[in-house]
């Protein structure tokens, strides 16, 4: 995206690997519960995934299967750490709902479920640029979104700004850059891996920023960037 404020690379050793996003925004937003409107779309989604996919072959759909092979090859197991996209799937087909956080990260989580690309959002006033999805280092420390702070052991992807890593590849975003009531601008970042076509990723993003700006307002950017 040529506006796009916050410039983001993608180290030589993680490109070897294959991973790469595709990024937005969204300025001028208004963080609040989700109402009605997002019910409707929910319930929208839900019906559409429900009647495509069963719980016991969920494995089998590509972009789970793509993620899941992108999780062994880095020696994560997705049977206990699970894609974030593929969490939320599961989740639906067991009969629940999308948890309830506010209307930017309810929305981020419609557009992952709907298109099971893995998407974090970031709020821009809390990143310190440039980020980069790289390798970590052996003791850097994460600070999970409903989890408590760990040492990383080197060599998780992970997407870093100049200070802090924000996002565990691709399933876990950071507390300290999640949305707040004084949130105004978002960074979109949907997760891309082999085995998925760039363009898919793309609309992930594209349909997040969309989604964000109907639900909890501002305007999303001119377009999405694919990086990597």
């Amino acid at each position: 995206m040529g506006s796009l404020g916050v410039p983001i690379r993608v180290d030589e050793p993680v490109r070897r690997l294959g991973a790469f996003l595709a990024v937005g925004e969204v300025r001028g937003v208004e963080v609040g519960p989700s109402g009605s409107e997002f019910d409707a779309r929910e319930r929208e989604v839900v019906e559409r995934v429900s009647s495509t996919f069963a719980l016991e072959t969920v494995r089998e759909n590509p972009k789970i299967a793509a993620l899941r092979s992108f999780y062994w090859r880095i020696g994560v197991d997705p049977t206990k750490t699970r894609p974030s996209s593929e969490a939320l799937l599961r989740r639906v087909l067991r009969g629940g709902r999308l948890p309830r956080i506010n209307n930017v990260v309810d929305a981020g989580n419609l557009a992952s479920l709907s298109t099971l690309i893995p998407i974090g959002l970031y709020d821009e006033s809390r990143l310190e640029p440039p980020l980069e999805l790289r390798l970590a280092s052996p003791g850097e420390e994460f600070f999970p979104i409903g989890g408590r702070r760990s040492g990383l052991r080197g060599g998780e992807v992970v997407l870093a700004d100049a200070e802090k890593v924000i996002h565990l590849f691709p399933h876990r975003d950071s507390a300290l850059t999640s949305m707040g009531q004084d949130t105004r601008d978002v960074l979109v970042v949907a997760c891309g891996v082999p085995g998925i076509d760039p363009v898919e990723v793309s609309r992930a993003a594209d349909l997040a920023a969309g989604l964000i700006s109907d639900l909890a307002g501002g305007s999303p950017g001119s377009g999405v960037r694919v990086i990597g």
